[in-house]
């Protein structure tokens, strides 16, 4: 079982490593930007359903498992790489859109948002340093149970996640009516390509 010093240094460098622009909070906010709060709270599920998968990654030991298959998980991190590049490619040369708050959400675009943000967070190097690498000097991992994962590190780590995205959402739609024009949202979009590139060339180089 864990304590409450471990319980509040997880959820505090959970908080700060989430809040730290990289990929995951770039394409929460374009994604708000362009198709509103219901659309950037799809992907935000998507990138919490992420940071799940790689805390169970490291709880369980399954981070273990990767050093006997490397050469499965090289391709793996090649793959998450050129699909960040894809995103930066697509972010970089996305046309400019009128916003129009009451326009309808389509329930496929809703879909591709939660995928994209998965996908986003599977790739993310930020993410995979963080649960992999400096989860375990947070947390002692040898005394978490089935238990402890699914009552204590699930909830709170959706909270704290949860927190954080929607002072990110929440800011981007209140600033929807700055990002209008046409330069304005070139600007975001290829500030958000350029994340999505350095976290490429920073998952290469690891």
């Amino acid at each position: 079982m864990l304590d409450m010093t471990q319980v509040l240094t997880y959820s505090t460098a959970l908080g700060i490593a989430a809040a730290i622009p990289g990929p995951g909070m770039a394409a929460l906010v374009a994604r708000s930007v362009s198709g509103g709060a219901i659309s950037g709270f799809c992907l935000l599920s998507g990138l919490i359903l992420g940071d799940l998968t790689y805390l169970s990654f490291a709880v369980f030991g399954l981070a273990l498992i990767a050093e006997h298959f490397n050469a499965l998980f090289q391709t793996v991190r090649w793959g998450a790489a050129l699909y960040l590049c894809y995103l930066a490619w697509q972010f970089w040369f996305a046309r400019h859109q009128a916003l129009d708050p009451d326009k309808p959400v389509q329930r496929k675009a809703l879909w591709a948002a939660a995928i994209s943000g998965l996908t986003i967070t599977l790739s993310n190097p930020k993410t995979i340093a963080f649960y992999l690498a400096l989860l375990p000097l947070a947390i002692n991992l040898q005394a978490v149970s089935l238990h402890t994962w699914a009552l204590v590190l699930v909830p709170l780590t959706v909270l704290v996640l949860l927190a954080v995205g929607t002072l990110f959402i929440l800011a981007a739609v209140r600033i929807r009516h700055v990002l209008s024009g046409q330069r304005a949202q070139q600007r975001l979009f290829r500030g958000a390509a350029a994340i999505m590139v350095v976290a490429a060339a920073s998952m290469l180089a690891r």
